[in-house]
């Protein structure tokens, strides 16, 4: 069993960065994809992006894609989105899960999820 825990949200301007973080406990990371989603006031669930643990490869949204980065660090089983050039669509609670990664991921561990607004 996974637990993850999301820190670092907040309230930042248009333009701005925030990173926000994700810690998880309960059991090794290795053979494992960590994803961010996020869902904005009425509207569903989407996909933000994704690291696979062992490999290190990531994968993005195209709306954030060359805004946003994920990294992992193995020593805290932690992983991290750093947020850049933030815009006030980016507003939306962020959720951190984890999958076995073997296609199709099946995300069946999610964080309790972080508010990151970002006013205009």
């Amino acid at each position: 069993q996974v637990q993850l825990v999301e820190s670092g949200g907040g309230l930042v301007q248009a333009g701005g960065s925030l990173r926000v973080s994700c810690a998880a406990s309960g059991r090794t990371l290795r053979g494992y994809r960590l994803a961010w989603f996020r869902q904005a006031p009425g509207k569903e669930r989407e996909f933000v992006g994704a690291i696979s643990w062992s490999g290190g490869y990531t994968y993005y949204a195209e709306s954030v894609k060359g805004r946003f980065t994920i990294s992992g660090d193995n020593a805290k089983n932690t992983v991290y989105l750093q947020m850049n050039s933030l815009k006030p669509e980016d507003t939306a609670v962020y959720y951190c899960a984890a999958a076995v990664n073997t296609y199709p991921y099946d995300y069946r561990h999610w964080g309790h999820g972080i508010q990151v607004t970002v006013s205009s």
